[in-house]
């Protein structure tokens, strides 16, 4: 062989060698992609299964602030009930005395002192009762069960109550059942 072929074959030799590595380094660059997507694949399922973990942890929360909501509205009343047990006992205690005892006062004195104690408990969680004789008739709280003509009040005024009307915070709870007054008729 020639100088010149030698030259020729030398080149192509390269280009084997050279594509021998390329392949190799493709083969290298596919083995690393394949480790690198098997690592994304990895934390991919490690993700979806704190997602899951996350959504079964919410779902399981979420009943159980339910049931307890649930039983906090079942069971809401009971302490306001249980503050109104002591009325109840006094109000035994009076009606036993009143039984045994001729003396009307002092069991007037007793169901009295069970009224305020009552009217008590219920102040302390937001009902007030409305005070309606001698203030001018509204209709948002007081029901007018009859008119009557009088000169000792201006017209439409409170003369009467036949019941309490009773506020609970600032809604009304029941309306007050009420006399109203009325000018007296010139012609009677």
């Amino acid at each position: 062989m020639t100088a010149k072929e030698t030259k020729k074959v030398e080149p192509s030799a390269q280009n084997e060698t050279a594509e021998k590595m390329e392949e190799k380094m493709e083969q290298e660059e596919g083995k690393d992609m394949a480790a690198a997507l098997e690592e994304v694949m990895n934390k991919l399922q490690e993700s979806e299964d704190k997602v899951l973990r996350l959504a079964a942890d919410f779902e399981n929360t979420k009943k159980r602030l339910e049931r307890e909501r649930e039983i906090s509205l079942k069971y809401a009343e009971e302490n306001i009930l249980k503050e109104l047990l002591p009325g109840i006992d006094n109000i035994e205690r009076a009606m036993d005395q009143g039984k045994e005892a001729n003396n009307m006062e002092s069991l007037l004195h007793g169901v009295e002192l069970t009224r305020n104690g009552l009217l008590a408990t219920l102040e302390k969680y937001g009902v007030k009762a409305i005070d309606s004789i001698g203030q001018p008739f509204d209709p948002n709280i007081h029901e007018a069960l009859a008119m009557e003509e009088t000169d000792e009040m201006e017209p439409n005024m409170v003369l009467r109550e036949f019941q309490k009307g009773y506020l609970y915070k600032s809604r009304l709870l029941r309306p007050s059942k009420v006399v109203v007054s009325k000018p007296l008729d010139p012609g009677a």
